[in-house]
């Protein structure tokens, strides 16, 4: 069973639903032509997000028969991904969805018609220009990390030669301008907040320097800026697509499936010609197109106002997701866990995360309207942190801590406050600051010594918690007042706050002795 058969009319389509996989309903190579010839969609990034989430709800979208257009990938950076992971299976790949439950569901995603390396010295580049030059080309998306939408002055002074991604965009969008100034949405579906402003700033930069330099006129610009011709859409991306897992090649390399070969670029992408991704999935976006839109919608995109998708992204990084992940991260190293899926499995965990979350946070969420937080919080418990597939740890989640607290744990002090919100139910978002003390000790709750993941703050903070030793009977706390008072980690003095004494005698109790940690956490997450 290879995927490129599926080209192929004398195929044994029975062979492949008996094994469990899914199969496109649509037209493949109908749908390539259309696509050749009217395109609506170019997304840069040929990574595994885009095909196991762009690219298959697409591919839901067509199998509904309501819809007769692929889309067109563009790389920028490693173009190694298209000669490895998109040519030999003819643009054709395997999504395998890892279930909370152990198993697996296999789908075949046949909405991607053309793979194409986005930069001149190519000749897929004259094509990316001609398809820039369509009126029927509605949106250009992105999965490029939020590193992709970084420039410099190198960079911004190449002129109409740019090696940064978004330079290559508005080299494009140039084109598109001399074409008749024809409408198009630049759309980012990458996981960082305001993303769409991120795309935005970066065009108009290139752009705008290129007019002062006298490389395009003023009126590029002026057509960048110009919304009823071009926008710049804010949207909210939350999946996780691991490395190919080694249990999922076994699954199918016992089905017959041979296209399971793993691949690493030069570059050190890590891909496959299947992808493995968690079942979960949340893509909510702001609608404001110009020229129309691939209806996504029927693959379960959500579209909505941007003031929706800010509070989507709100919800997701201040109260319901990232602060349970963080909690996770500081007391699973303190615990000697290196696995979430196990971590979540230990009963005081598990009481720790819902209890911030249904019950400490939940008073300040903003219901966006089009995500319910109870069930989005119920998801992520219950669905996402115990799925066996999913390789995550505490000790990656607790990389750059510091730099994650203030919007992660502040924002709903903050809102506590604002709100005249009684601070005494605030009991378990207290120890987890006050295990963020123990944890920058390094030493776990057997005793043993262990390395705090990478954070800018690591050797200043641990220098503030270096007097305090574990077991001690008589010691000074005093040193607790500088690191609790650090607006720029927590986003607030929490003494000024009136925390500040309650996570210092929390900070006692975990640093009483060994066995302390899980003594105190199972005490507060019992105790109601």
């Amino acid at each position: 069973m290879k995927l490129t058969e599926l080209l192929s009319d004398s195929y044994n389509a029975e062979e492949w639903r008996n094994k469990g996989y899914e199969l496109p309903q649509f037209d493949i190579r109908a749908v390539r032509k259309n696509t050749f010839e009217n395109p609506t969609w170019v997304h840069f990034g040929g990574g595994n997000i885009f095909r196991a989430f762009p690219a298959a709800i697409l591919n839901d979208a067509l199998n509904t028969g309501k819809y007769d257009r692929g889309v067109i990938v563009a790389e920028t950076f490693d173009y190694e991904v298209i000669d490895k992971a998109y040519t030999p299976y003819n643009n054709l790949s395997l999504l395998v969805s890892l279930q909370s439950s152990g198993t697996i569901e296999k789908k075949v995603i046949a909405s991607v018609t053309e793979a194409l390396k986005a930069d001149p010295q190519f000749a897929d580049w004259k094509r990316l220009t001609d398809i820039f030059c369509k009126p029927s080309l509605q949106m250009i998306s992105f999965t490029i990390t939020e590193k992709g939408y970084s420039y410099n002055e190198d960079d911004l002074a190449r002129g109409m030669t740019p090696v940064f991604a978004l330079g290559k965009v508005t080299a494009l969008l140039y084109e598109r301008y001399k074409a008749g100034r024809l409408p198009l949405t630049v759309q980012s579906m990458d996981n960082c907040s305001h993303n769409g402003n991120k795309v935005q700033a970066g065009v108009f930069a290139y752009a705008e320097r290129w007019a002062k330099d006298g490389l395009v006129p003023q009126e590029f610009v002026d057509y960048l800026k110009d919304e009823s011709k071009i926008t710049f859409p804010w949207s909210m991306i939350d999946k996780i697509t691991p490395r190919p897992h080694e249990k999922v090649k076994a699954l199918l390399a016992a089905d017959g499936f041979e296209d399971n070969d793993y691949i690493e670029t030069t570059r050190h992408t890590f891909t496959a010609p299947f992808v493995n991704a968690e079942e979960t999935q949340y893509l909510v976006v702001e609608d404001h197109y110009t020229n129309g839109r691939p209806p996504l919608d029927l693959g379960g995109v959500l579209y909505t106002t941007r003031e929706t998708v800010d509070k989507v992204e709100t919800m997701k990084v201040t109260t319901c997701l990232n602060p349970l992940h963080t909690a996770m991260a500081i007391f699973g190293c303190l615990l000697g866990y290196d696995l979430i899926s196990a971590e979540i499995a230990d009963a005081d965990i598990r009481a720790l995360v819902q209890k911030i979350g249904y019950i400490e946070a939940m008073p300040v969420v903003v219901d966006p309207g089009v995500l319910n937080p109870y069930e989005f919080i119920g998801a992520f418990i219950n669905k996402r942190l115990p799925n066996p597939f999913m390789p995550d740890t505490p000790q990656r989640i607790a990389s750059d801590t510091s730099q994650k607290l203030s919007i992660r744990f502040g924002e709903t002090i903050k809102k506590y406050i604002a709100r005249g919100l009684d601070k005494c139910n605030l009991i378990l978002i207290p120890l987890t600051l006050a295990g963020y003390a123990r944890y920058l000790k390094g030493i776990d709750d057997v005793g043993k010594p262990f390395t705090p993941s990478p954070d800018p703050l690591l050797d200043e903070l641990q220098s503030i918690v270096a007097p305090l030793e574990i077991g001690s009977k008589k010691q000074d706390f005093s040193c607790l007042k500088e690191l609790y008072s650090r607006k720029d980690i927590f986003g607030l003095d929490l003494y000024e706050a009136g925390l500040g004494e309650q996570i210092e005698a929390f900070v006692k109790e975990l640093y009483a002795g060994k066995g302390s940690v899980r003594s105190v956490l199972h005490r507060y997450t019992t105790a109601r």
